[in-house]
């Protein structure tokens, strides 16, 4: 019988198997390396708000409610692509890459899994954005429907391949240069993910609203082939032993997180209905947020995997506080606030909410200058960063509770937290950026009123789009 001071079973196996920390990197080797990408990324947004700025009058996003998909079909970049980033950057920082057949199986069998994953998310994303967009009014067009379903199901397809395949070779580089893949995967596959996701999306989407004023039925075609491939891609993936545990676990994640981003779809739509130029922030807002909370979630799974031999529900000593205080996640380490606990954690939480602050201020240059809009007001840049600090604030805080409570419940962080974390990152985003400006119309802000009363974006924009096909 165990005398009543006696260690833990528990706490005695934590205390073991963490005595070696992991190695640990400095906040200015982070900064390095991480800065550089998120500005790569970030303008990689700007472009994708420009592609917005442009088709948002396209008769098929008025007429058919293309523009109510946008957030969720960002969203699901975010949630296939950064789940594949932080899972094969994980087991990059585990040594299991090394070997060249183990390495290939899981590369590919993630592969066909983002394929199955989006092909379905697609599908059901497009559901969920007419059922917000036209149960409200009671209106149904099965035509329309057709349409948002197939260009929704395509998009996500060839955007899941093309952006996994991309992800992957920046992970194999970042291998091959000792550079830490937690750092650096995310941001560089979203240089590229929103404006690729929103280029597709709009050229397919005209594409087949052409084809069904033709009375064409190639919206039909497609998602019958989608559908009939389907089961082949799910067999594959299911065979897979790197994937075959995400692939029968991991779609609540995914699934819940369509549904909140398809709300943030929703507070966009209303959005725009109001202040139009709200559409060329939006994507940076959003992928700026996502991509940051995303790093700490992917670094945070590697530091317990690394501290705990992949032990779930063990963690390091004096760690095992799954709701701490706010202070304590973005202020550990400093005794008047944190405390001495969550030290690791919340000196990377700090330097993301540094990088944050210079990012943005080249974002906002930066969609002034290629869209024209003049020279932002003091005010506007305050409101503007005030909404994008709070997003990233609640996001870091809400990694920090969500990423210690899956592994304490023995589920993977890294398959389940970044799609929760990136979902309500778009709608917290977007909602935070529409206060900003409604407080900004209220202000009577020169520079937003500028951006309302400009009506050469709509002209360009109707010009372009009858040139562009």
């Amino acid at each position: 019988m165990l005398s009543q001071d006696a260690d833990s079973p528990i706490a005695t196996i934590s205390e073991q198997i963490c005595v070696k920390k992991a190695k640990t990197e400095s906040c200015w080797t982070i900064m390095l390396q991480v800065f550089p990408t998120f500005i790569i990324a970030g303008l990689g947004m700007v472009a994708a708000g420009v592609v917005l700025n442009q088709v948002q009058y396209w008769p098929v996003f008025t007429e058919v409610g293309v523009i109510i998909m946008v957030p969720a079909l960002l969203g699901l970049k975010g949630n296939l692509e950064m789940t594949l980033a932080s899972r094969l950057s994980t087991a990059c920082n585990l040594g299991k890459l090394d070997c060249k057949e183990n390495a290939v199986s899981m590369i590919l069998g993630n592969l066909v899994l983002v394929q199955c994953q989006g092909i379905v998310v697609g599908f059901l994303a497009s559901l969920v954005g007419m059922a917000m967009g036209w149960l409200p009014d009671g209106k149904f067009d099965i035509d329309h429907a057709m349409l948002l379903c197939a260009s929704a199901v395509v998009t996500a397809s060839i955007a899941s391949f093309t952006l996994g395949v991309v992800m992957v070779g920046v992970i194999l580089l970042a291998k091959r240069f000792k550079c830490n893949p937690d750092n650096v995967a995310t941001p560089i596959a979203a240089s590229l993910g929103d404006v690729t996701t929103l280029g597709l999306l709009a050229w397919i989407a005209n594409l087949l609203y052409i084809h069904m004023l033709e009375d064409r039925h190639t919206a039909l075609i497609i998602i019958v082939v989608y559908f009939l491939v389907l089961p082949f891609l799910f067999y594959l993936s299911y065979k897979n032993e790197h994937t075959c545990l995400v692939l029968c676990t991991g779609w609540t994640p995914v699934l819940t997180a369509m549904l909140i981003s398809s709300g943030g779809g929703l507070i966009l739509d209303k959005a725009v209905e109001h202040f139009k130029g709200i559409a060329v922030f939006s994507p940076v807002m959003n992928g700026a947020g996502g991509n940051l909370v995303a790093i700490q979630a992917s670094r945070m799974t590697t530091y317990l995997n690394k501290a705990t031999n992949s032990l779930f529900g063990i963690f390091p000593p004096e760690e095992d506080d799954i709701c701490i205080l706010p202070c304590s996640a973005l202020c550990g380490g400093y005794s008047s606030c944190g405390g001495t606990n969550n030290i690791h954690n919340a000196s990377i939480a700090r330097v993301l909410l540094l990088i944050l602050f210079p990012g943005h201020i080249v974002f906002i240059a930066a969609i002034c200058f290629l869209e024209s809009l003049g020279t932002p007001t003091p005010l506007f840049f305050l409101f503007y960063l005030v909404a994008a600090l709070s997003q990233v604030a609640v996001l870091l805080y809400l990694c920090q509770i969500l990423v210690y409570w899956m592994w304490s419940k023995g589920t993977d962080p890294d398959n389940a937290a970044i799609p929760y974390l990136t979902a309500i990152g778009d709608l917290l985003g977007t909602a935070f950026l529409a206060l900003s400006f409604l407080c900004l119309n209220y202000a009577g802000d020169d520079f937003l009123q500028g951006i309302e009363n400009d009506s050469s974006v709509e002209n360009v924009t109707v010009v372009m789009q009858g040139d562009a096909f």
